[in-house]
C-alpha cells in the first residue's frame, strides 16, 4: 500500500496485506471491511500513508478520508436499508484502546434494536462515561439545548 517502505510499515499489516480486501479508494486512502466487525458491514477507512494515528495525518489526506467515509456511508445504506445510524471512531494510543498503529477510522453502521439501549452512544467506551446522562439537563429525552 506505501509506496515508501519503512521497517514500520514492513510490519504493519495495513501496509502489507490488505490489496486483496480493497473495497473502496482513492489517491490517498482505503477502505476495507472490518476482519473483526462490531456490526454487519463495520468498515475501516485507512490512509495509504503509513502513519500512526489521524493527528499526523495531512489535510489532503483527512479529506480523502472523509471522502470514502461518505461514499462508505451512501453504500452501506443501499446494500442495507435497515441501517438507521453509524459511529465513526478512532482509538489513537494504547490507552485509549489502538492496537494497529497505522491510522484508521472505524464505520459502524447501527441498526435499530442491535443493542437494547444505545443511548450514550461512545460515552460508553469508559467506565462511567454513560454518568453524564444521568446529570446533564440536555441529554433527557425530548429536550433540547
Amino acid at each position: 500500500m506505501n509506496e515508501s517502505v519503512s521497517s514500520e510499515s514492513r510490519d504493519c499489516r495495513f501496509c502489507t496485506s490488505i490489496a486483496s480486501r480493497v473495497i473502496a479508494s482513492n489517491a490517498l486512502a482505503v477502505a476495507i471491511r472490518d476482519a473483526f466487525p462490531v456490526t454487519p458491514l463495520h468498515s475501516l477507512v485507512i490512509p495509504r500513508r503509513h502513519v500512526a494515528d489521524y493527528f499526523g495525518l495531512s489535510a489532503e489526506e483527512r479529506e480523502a478520508c472523509a471522502e470514502l467515509l461518505h461514499r462508505l456511508r451512501k453504500d452501506i445504506i443501499e446494500e442495507d436499508p435497515s441501517v438507521a445510524g453509524f459511529n465513526i471512531g478512532m482509538n489513537l494510543g494504547e490507552v485509549a484502546g489502538q492496537t494497529i498503529f497505522h491510522s484508521h477510522i472505524h464505520l459502524i453502521p447501527r441498526r435499530k434494536g442491535d443493542t437494547e439501549n444505545p443511548r450514550g452512544g461512545v460515552r460508553l467506551v469508559v467506565p462511567g462515561g454513560h454518568r453524564m446522562l444521568d446529570v446533564c439537563p440536555f441529554s433527557k429525552d425530548g429536550e433540547q439545548p
